[in-house]
Order: structure tokens, then sequence, then C-alpha cells
């Protein structure tokens, strides 16, 4: 795992740019924190931050080829990088390391862009051909890895993530009405990247530039298939599959370890992991993120039935891992310098709060031990674990799923009320979901004589895959690289998306529950606690003494009065909410107003509102 960027421009000599395309790649330094490198030509400019995974002395970018003069620099793994390199063999590719990067550059040396339909894995990256003066931009499938680009008067900017670009005078830090609609509407529309000017390389996707422009090649998309298979039959092929994607993704010459919520998607890996890693007499280790005093005084609400850890206690006990608890204060939670981090880790803030603060903190401690750690990230969206699933209102809503879901909503939106109210008006948030739930909606394919019912479960599996899943990965990838971690995240393996996908709904929940596959996939190697445990999300503080901190942070940011942050934010709603006791104030609002104004004083950013 890594962090890449660069910089190609046809109508200037790049060679006297190093200066700015090494300011670029440090950005970049804490996904990459064990070596760096540029490697600049007349008119292309490609730097790397390395985090070594594989073959740690031996794979060092930007990498070129012998046979051809072809940069690469790379960011993710290919876990069938071993049979790809086994084939290039034997049509004739010598390998000078045992790195996986070298194996995908000389698959583009043998079969070109293509190579990235080749790849199993989580990757973007950039290649630039000087044979024929083109830049390739290329991302995975699922979009686990990031990659932006900022097209300029004559090339491009590129990095893994929006400040590596933002680092060149060339980019503005502009941010329209449109870039803020983004923003507040908790909606991953593909390509936007808030910023003006910006684009994200969409989910698999190259992206090529050269003196006639840009343009886009799509290489793989969600795709609707007959499912030919039975129930038994469909249960043994997602073992199947588990089991070895579980196999390939442990592969690293660095530690690793398992992230545990004692929910049934992280359970499922653990469980998994340890099966396969005793037979060679290694223990799995596992971490797991708790609260003081959550356990004794958890209160059910409507997202969270039970607390986690007794459940991850029942899982490291059955499958005799190595445990350790993560337990977090409220002060740890509410410090600024933390959300700084998860700001800056995102470029914009579009946190869940404490949630995104813990995820961050966690992250930290795992990485004093372990550099590699397999999350269960993307279960819920491709064997439909959410409530969402199976609620008829977000059923047949005109609006995205988790947005038509009140409870889920008071966390993940509801922010909008700390906007000023003259731009509601301006931002129309709800007419902007339904326009961007309409086009994604557009876009799904049917089978013929599908039932009402079955297409909208197919309507509503596609837009958890194509849409809300990206907003996940990508706060995953930040908080951890944001600390140099490296995370894996087997259920978005495209295997099993396209094979799951395209299973009838009716087979999805044989069982009446949530997540029917994936329980009776794994249910012989784990505890029956987890076995019938009702979805939890991600957990969240339920400590008020969080929500006090976070008043007090407001306090502050009221009494600057001239402070940019109200071009944005209601003072008088702040007002209000900074003087309301703790348990009524509106806390998913005040945690996106402290996120905007740490936000505007590390990027200073010009709002055109």
């Amino acid at each position: 795992m890594c962090g890449i960027a660069g910089w190609v421009s046809f109508d200037r000599d790049l060679r006297g740019e190093q200066r700015t395309i090494d300011t670029m790649t440090e950005t970049m330094a804490c996904r990459g924190p064990d070596d760096r490198g540029t490697w600049v030509r007349e008119h292309a400019g490609l730097g790397h931050r390395r985090l070594a995974i594989v073959d740690l002395p031996g794979g060092r970018q930007p990498m070129a080829g012998d046979a051809a003069p072809v940069g690469l620099v790379y960011s993710g793994e290919s876990y069938n990088f071993v049979e790809l390199r086994s084939e290039l063999q034997g049509l004739g590719h010598r390998f000078r390391t045992d790195s996986d990067t070298e194996v995908v550059l000389e698959g583009y040396l043998e079969w070109g862009i293509g190579v990235a339909e080749r790849l199993n894995g989580m990757s973007a990256f950039a290649i630039w051909d000087e044979r024929e003066q083109r830049l390739h931009l290329i991302r995975d499938r699922m979009g686990i890895k990031p990659l932006y680009f900022y097209p300029t008067p004559d090339g491009v900017l590129f990095g893994s993530e929006p400040k590596a670009i933002l680092a060149n005078p060339l980019a503005r830090k502009v941010v329209t009405i449109d870039g803020l609609r983004e923003l507040f509407a908790f909606v991953k529309t593909p390509g936007h990247a808030v910023w003006d000017g910006m684009h994200e390389v969409e989910p698999g996707t190259v992206v090529t530039v050269d003196r006639n422009g840009v343009r886009t090649h799509r290489y793989w998309q969600l795709s609707t298939t007959e499912h030919p298979d039975g129930v038994e039959r469909t249960v043994e092929t997602v073992r199947d599959l588990l089991d070895d994607i579980v196999r390939r993704q442990l592969i690293a010459d660095v530690p690793r370890c398992m992230l545990l919520s004692g929910g049934l998607d992280s359970s499922a890996l653990t469980a998994l992991a340890a099966q396969q890693l005793a037979a060679t007499g290694e223990i799995v280790r596992s971490f797991a993120v708790d609260f003081v005093g959550q356990t004794d005084n958890f209160v059910a609400d409507p997202l969270r039935s039970t607390p986690d850890t007794p459940y991850v206690h029942d899982v490291a006990e059955r499958s005799r891992t190595q445990h350790q608890d993560i337990v977090l204060d409220p002060a740890q939670l509410a410090d600024p310098a933390v959300r700084r981090a998860v700001v800056q880790a995102r470029d914009l803030p579009v946190g869940l709060g404490d949630m995104d603060g813990s995820l961050y903190l966690l992250f930290a401690a795992i990485r004093k031990q372990s550099t590699v750690a397999l999350s269960g990230e993307s279960a819920d969206e491709v064997f439909g674990g959410y409530k969402q699933f199976f609620d008829e209102r977000a059923r047949t809503a005109d609006t995205f799923p988790w947005l038509a879901n009140a409870a889920q909503l008071s966390v993940m939106g509801g922010a909008e009320k700390a906007l000023r109210s003259d731009l509601h008006g301006s931002l129309r948030l709800a007419d902007y979901q339904r326009d961007s739930f309409a086009e994604a909606s557009a876009q799904v394919e049917h089978l013929p004589g599908e039932s009402e019912l079955e297409r909208a479960m197919r309507r509503m599996s596609y837009v958890h895959l194509t849409r809300f899943v990206r907003i996940l990965l990508d706060r995953k990838d930040r908080a951890s690289m944001a600390v140099g971690l490296e995370v894996r995240v087997p259920f978005c393996d495209h295997r099993l998306v396209e094979y799951v996908y395209n299973a009838p709904w009716a087979m999805k929940n044989f069982d009446g529950r949530e997540k029917s596959l994936l329980r009776a996939a794994a249910k012989d190697v784990l505890p029956r606690s987890v076995v019938d445990r009702v979805k939890s999300p991600y957990p969240s503080t339920q400590d008020l003494g969080y929500v006090s901190r976070l008043q007090q942070q407001a306090a502050d940011v009221l009494a600057d009065a001239a402070h940019d942050v109200f071009a944005l934010v209601d003072r008088d709603w702040l007002t209000e909410q900074i003087a309301l006791e703790p348990a009524h104030a509106e806390r998913a609002g005040l945690e996106k107003v402290l996120d905007l104004h740490a936000w505007i004083e590390l990027y200073q950013p010009e709002l055109k509102v």
C-alpha cells in the first residue's frame, strides 16, 4: 500500500519542476512511511511514497521497465500476482524482484491497459508510456483504493488523495455550490471530488491522457446475469470463495491482524483466518474498539440493540485469537487534534463524528503492532444486511435507502440543520439526492420477468454497491492510511460481489434474516451468540461527556465571530445548541460545525456560495 502523485505537461519540461513534484509526493508520506522516490521525464513526473508489504527490499518505486521506457507508480495489492507472474514468465518475461508491482508493470508491457482486467485485488496506479507520450490512470473494480485527477490546460495532475493535487500551484482550492451539495448530501456521485475542477477516477475505469486530451474506458461494471444455483449450492460457493479470498489476503511479509467487531462479517473472516493459520501453528491477532463504560451502561437505540464487546470476546475465545480491546474515553474522542487529523486525512469535512475519530484512534493503536489488517467492511452491501433492506419505506422511496431511514439519517445526515438558512434554497439537497438516486437507478439492469419485489431489491443492492459502499471504503482507506496501516476488504473481491449480487433476494434472506447466505456459509466456525446476533453498525460512544466537550469547543468557534466558517454555519443555531443540555443537543450538527471549522483552518478553501 502506498501513495502516488504525478504531473503530466505537454507544453513544458518537467525536469525543471522536481521541487514541485517532490512536494506533491511528500503529501503522501503518511500513506507510505517506508520509502520515497520520483521518476521525471520531459513531460511526465511520477512520485511514490511506499508502505512496504510484499518483497520489502525489492518493491521500490517508481518502477521502470527494462524493455521499454515505461514508468509505473502503484498503490495496492494484487492477490493473484503469483499466478500472473507464472503466466508472464511463460510468455518470456523476466523478473528482478518478487513484488506484485513488477508483475503489474510487466503485465502492462504484455497486455496494455488490459492488465487491469486480470488483476484480483485493490489498486490505483499510474503508467506513463514514453513511447506513446500517454498516461494511464487505473482504478480497481470496487474503488477500494482512491485516485484523483485534475486536468490542466496542457495535461493533468493526479494523486491518491486531493492533497497531493492541491500541493501544485496549478490547482485552485475552490469549492462551488455544486461541491457543497456533494459535501452535505451524503451521496457519493461517481467521479465527483467536491473540489472544483478535480475528478475522481471512477472504480473499474481507465483514464487516459495524451496530447488529444482526456478520455475514459470502463473495463468493469456491476452487471446482471441469471443465477444458476440453488440455495445449498450457493451457500457452498460463498464458502469456497471466502476460503480462497481469506487465504489470498492473508499473504504479507509484515505482521497482519483482524479487525473484530463481534458482528457476523468480521467474525466470519476472523474465524476463517484462524482456521487456516492454525494449520501452520500461527495464532491470529485481533483488535476491537470499545469505549469506557460502554458495555456496562449500554442503552439500546434504533440502530444498535446490543454492545459489541461480549460478542467480540466470544469470537476471540472460540477462534483462540490473541485479542486486544482498544478502549477509548470521551477526551480522546473529542480531542481537537484527532478531529484535525481525520479532516486532513479526508481533505474534506465529510466524517461521521466520533465514529471517524474512534476508527482513526483504533488504527493508530493497531499500527504499533501490525501493518496489515483484514476488515469485514462491505458485507452488508454485498449480502443485504442493513435495516433499510427490510424497510418498505426505504424500498419504495424516491431517494437513496439510507436517506429514507430516519434513525440512520440522524447519524449520517441531519447536519444541514447547522447551515445558514439562505444556503438551503441554493443547495436544494433533497432534490440533489433524488436526482442522484434516479440517475443511479437508471443504470440498473433487470432480468426479464423479474417481480416488482425482485426489481426493488436489485435496485437496493445496486445503489448500495455502487454508491454507499464507496463512502465507507473511502472512510476506511483514509483513516487507515493516515497512520500507515493497510486495511484489506475481503468482501469486496469482485468474484464474490458478482456472484452474490445476482442471487435472488429470496435466497439472500432465505431464513428470514439479514445476510442469510453469509450466516449459513460461516456458521460452523462461529459461536452461536454471533450466528444469532442481529446486525449492529459500527459502534458510537453513548457518553454524554463527549457531547459536552463538543459544546465547549463549539463555544470557542462562536467566540471568533469573524471566522469564515460562518459563511456556512447558522450562528443562531449554534448558540442554541451550546445552551442545551448535552442529552438534547444535535450531536451530528455540532460535529459537522467543528469539522467545517477544522477544514477551513487547514485548507483555507475559496467558497463560492
